[in-house]
């Protein structure tokens, strides 16, 4: 087929040829093709031709005709039959669709996506970093360019305004109050470990009291009796686990020690770890080397007039031994101790008395009355007293009455009491890292911890030791891992208690808490 040409007539190219009647657009390629007219049509439909292509659109790269002479369609040979070969149109919409890669059925252009999420055709294995490549290392060092002579600028800027700033917030009072933890908080109390010794267990022997060692790894415990009974011929122990040994096993001990008599009461040494001292339910006492595993006994005082009469029922690392039935010694002050009685009555005592004790025939060594106050009594025996690691006058002590008190060392009267239990309360504790907390162990199978910052009233938590109810003799804090707790019971158990966080994270206002309490009595 020939090019169309590039402009059309709507003059007959020859006399005898009729003009078109319409310009048709194929479908597939665009033709432009010239289509005979009727004869029938007339003039009429010429007209009617006209109208009908001025609204319709003109085929593509077609020049649009010359306003028709009217005078052009008189004359002979108007309507002769003429056939003329048809125009070729190159199609641009195919040649665009092609190259859009568009399907038949499209009507617009294909929809452009991208995958946003993938800022970089790179990537690099950042969680296992001793995989890293040397080159990889140095490619980092060297993307990494800091402009050290515009930082200094800008430090030399802004230090005025800094230091202003940091000056002002020095001496603001918006924090006041505010706790930093930089540690997840946990508000439950776990149980870790329960131990025991199924020997002493058989025996029906109670624990009658822990201790933790110097490095805070190593928990003892002591077997003995509480209840009725012949105690002086009853065989006991002392076992110690290492909570730090893999493959722990909680019903057999490291190390056990066979005790002919009832152990009433033991302590490590506060700076040994090894060594242990007992008090038996014959009197004695009885230091052990935990490292000697054929002999552990190193010392005891036999059955001699300078020894006690009767059972031991606590003992401390001091420079004087007071056969009294608990004692602590002031942290502040290593001259100073509380001891408790049974007559319900605590004393604060001194090493350095010189007032001599009354004396007993046949005694060898001088001993002297360290007594130098004595405080409102418990309605029973004192089993337990415990001096404050943050305040030097402040002291607990608790008894068969069930009661704690709360002591400064400078009155009788106790500051204020509390009624934990209708049975007896055996041991008390201060915190070593909370001043405002402390546990108690009841006769009802509790371990009470208090904070009174929270209440003074009553317990913030109470733990059940064990579903028989069976008495909690004595308990302990570790100084070296602060969240354990050791209690030991009735029926033969130690159980190690893991503390949350709120019983081990000082507060900002804690000690002036403590020194409200300790000097309200003294006005």
């Amino acid at each position: 087929m020939e090019p169309p040409p590039t402009q059309h007539s709507r003059s007959p190219p020859f006399p005898n040829m009729a003009p078109p009647r319409s310009v048709c657009r194929s479908q597939a390629g665009g033709l432009g093709a010239w289509v005979t007219p009727s004869r029938r049509a007339g003039l009429h439909g010429n007209r009617r031709r006209g109208r009908r292509e001025r609204g319709r659109p003109r085929p593509l790269g077609v020049t649009p005709d010359p306003p028709r002479d009217r005078r052009a369609l008189s004359g002979p040979g108007m309507f002769a039959d003429r056939t003329e070969p048809g125009a070729d149109v190159q199609s641009l919409w195919r040649s665009a669709r092609s190259a859009r890669c568009e399907v038949k059925t499209c009507q617009t252009g294909k929809i452009s996506t991208a995958e946003a999420a993938v800022q970089s055709h790179t990537a690099r294995d950042t969680a296992v970093q001793t995989e890293l490549s040397k080159d990889a290392v140095q490619d980092f060092q060297q993307e990494v360019q800091v402009d050290y002579t515009g930082l200094l600028s800008f430090l030399q800027r802004v230090e005025d305004a800094v230091i202003k700033e940091l000056n002002k917030n020095w001496k603001s009072h918006a924090f006041d109050g505010f706790e930093v933890n930089w540690t997840d908080q946990d508000e439950t109390v776990l149980c870790l470990h329960t131990l025991s010794y199924p020997e002493a267990q058989d025996q029906n022997l109670q624990v009658t009291s822990v201790s933790w060692n110097a490095t805070g790894s190593v928990i003892a415990c002591s077997y003995g009796r509480f209840d009725d009974g012949d105690w002086s011929t009853e065989k006991s122990y002392v076992c110690t686990w290492n909570l730090d040994r893999r493959g722990l096993n909680p019903q057999h001990p490291d190390l056990v020690v066979d005790v002919p008599s009832s152990v009433m009461c033991l302590a490590f040494h506060p700076s040994q770890p090894s060594l242990i001292a007992g008090g038996l339910f014959s009197g004695e006492l009885v230091v052990w080397d935990t490292s000697r595993t054929e002999d552990p006994v190193i010392w005891r005082t036999g059955m001699t007039d300078d020894t006690h009469t009767d059972p031991v029922y606590q003992m401390a690392w001091g420079e004087a031994a007071v056969g009294v039935t608990s004692l602590s010694f002031s942290h502040f002050d290593p001259g100073v101790f509380v001891v408790g009685v049974e007559g319900g009555y605590s004393l604060r005592c001194s090493t350095a008395a010189q007032t001599p004790a009354l004396l007993r025939p046949g005694g060898s060594v001088p001993l002297r009355a360290p007594a130098e106050l004595a405080f409102s009594p418990h309605a029973g025996p004192v089993y337990s007293v415990s001096c404050s690691p943050f305040h030097r006058n402040l002291f607990l002590s608790c008894g068969t009455d069930g009661q704690v008190h709360f002591h400064s060392m400078l009155q009788t009267q106790p500051l204020f009491a509390l009624q934990l239990s209708k049975e007896y309360l055996f041991c008390v504790c201060w915190s070593p890292v909370r001043p405002l907390v402390f546990a108690a162990a009841s006769g009802e199978g509790e371990v009470h911890l208090f904070d009174l910052a929270r209440s003074i009233q009553k317990p913030t938590v109470s733990l059940k030791q064990s579903m028989s109810d069976c008495p909690v003799y004595c308990l302990e804090f570790n100084t070296k891992h602060t969240r354990l707790l050791a209690a030991g019971d009735a029926a033969g158990t130690v159980k190690v208690w893991q503390l949350s966080s709120d019983f081990t994270e000082q507060g900002p206002k804690e000690m002036s808490y403590l020194e409200q309490l300790a000097s309200e009595i003294m006005d």
